[in-house]
């Protein structure tokens, strides 16, 4: 492991630069010759180390890259994803900048800083001639901030071929991330009656107050001690203040730790009824990424990074939260994942995201480790 992490250290100028980079092109989701631009540029980088660069096209968004490399029996999968939360323009208001070890710009955090991690593990393999038993396969996806919709097909495919999957998004301090809550996404319309609020206000039904009713019966859905929650974070109704408003919508997510959870409060969101029951309530949407409960296959995975870790003077973690990523899904297919293998650091999608650069190097030595002994 010393020659790794000295390779890697000697590099950490260029990892810097690297993701200086890569927050420079922005990437919006819904931008996809952004997103694109970034792909091109990864791709020149991984064509460099030897890969099997492939571009999978898209239309709605941009489109995902397949990098692989080696022809062993087996297959370890890496996720990570090239787009950000952050609209065309926020480098101008927020360019990346460093103030002692850390790093701030719009993407840096999630997850530019964790492509930077894999693309430099991956290069020192190479450098230093040290080439893992299994082939591996880095899948850059165009779509995980808006649930990956055209993603998560080819991610399932390639996880399905794969013993482990392992995920470059980022983690605080030495945490690596074992488990992730589910993640659902609902849209309530609610359909009322119009009418003029002085004139004929007897003669209106109010979709927002048949809104006001349902969001307070939803909210208390929450159920902490389940890990369940539950928030109405958008609602829109009514178009003048002098008529009652006859349609209401409203964007509900749901987080749960379990399957059984997910369906339990699936079904109550879904089957919502009316109060007033001259309303009509309509509710749409699911499940957006399934729960990733823990399991011993994944515990195992964990165990033989943290041994990994040790190497490194790293005291590993095992850690859950409340966000999604791609790992849901490859984790729910029952193949050993581990997360938070990208760059330590704090605040994704908050104006205050920043970077550990110090810790860049270690957090590549980790990965590059954990490839070599996953081959063992």
């Amino acid at each position: 492991m010393n020659q790794i992490v000295d390779y890697l250290q000697s590099q950490q100028p260029a990892m810097i630069q690297t993701l200086a980079q890569l927050v420079a092109l922005e990437s919006p989701s819904s931008v996809p010759s952004a997103v694109n631009a970034v792909g091109e540029t990864l791709t020149r980088s991984f064509t460099a180390l030897g890969a099997q660069v492939e571009r999978l096209p898209q239309r709605a968004y941009g489109d995902h890259l397949r990098a692989t490399w080696g022809q062993g029996e087996g297959q370890v999968l890496l996720l990570a994803h090239m787009d950000t939360v952050w609209a065309l323009g926020e480098t101008k208001r927020r360019p990346f900048h460093i103030e002692g070890d850390r790093a701030t710009g719009p993407g840096s955090f999630d997850m530019k800083g964790g492509i930077v991690i894999g693309l430099f593990a991956l290069q020192a393999l190479r450098e230093l001639g040290l080439a893992p038993a299994h082939r591996l396969v880095f899948l850059l996806n165009a779509d995980e901030e808006v649930g990956s919709p055209t993603s998560r097909p080819v991610i399932e495919s390639e996880a399905r071929k794969s013993e482990v999957v392992l995920v470059l998004e980022p983690s605080r301090e030495d945490a690596l991330v074992t488990w992730r809550k589910g993640v659902g996404r609902f849209v309530m319309e609610i359909q009322g009656v119009a009418s003029h609020s002085g004139a004929a206000h007897e003669q209106g039904v109010s979709a927002l107050e048949e809104m006001a009713h349902q969001i307070l019966r939803l909210e208390a859905l929450t159920d902490y001690g389940r890990g369940s929650t539950v928030n109405v974070g958008v609602v829109r109704g009514g178009t003048v203040v002098n008529a009652r408003p006859d349609f209401a919508h409203a964007e509900i997510d749901l987080r749960v730790v379990s399957a059984p959870e997910a369906e339990r409060l699936t079904g109550d969101i879904l089957g919502s009824r009316p109060v007033n029951p001259q309303t009509t309530v309509t509710v749409t949407g699911g499940m957006n990424r399934p729960p990733w409960e823990p399991s011993p296959q994944g515990d195992a995975l964990f165990e033989r990074a943290r041994r990994v870790g040790q190497g490194l003077d790293m005291d590993l973690l095992p850690a859950g939260t409340g966000g999604g990523s791609d790992g849901n899904f490859t984790a729910a297919l029952g193949v050993p994942t581990l997360d938070g293998l990208g760059c330590i650091g704090n605040d994704a999608h908050a104006l205050t995201e920043w970077v550990d650069l110090a810790l860049l190097p270690r957090k590549a030595a980790l990965l590059a480790g954990l490839l070599l002994d996953l081959g063992r």
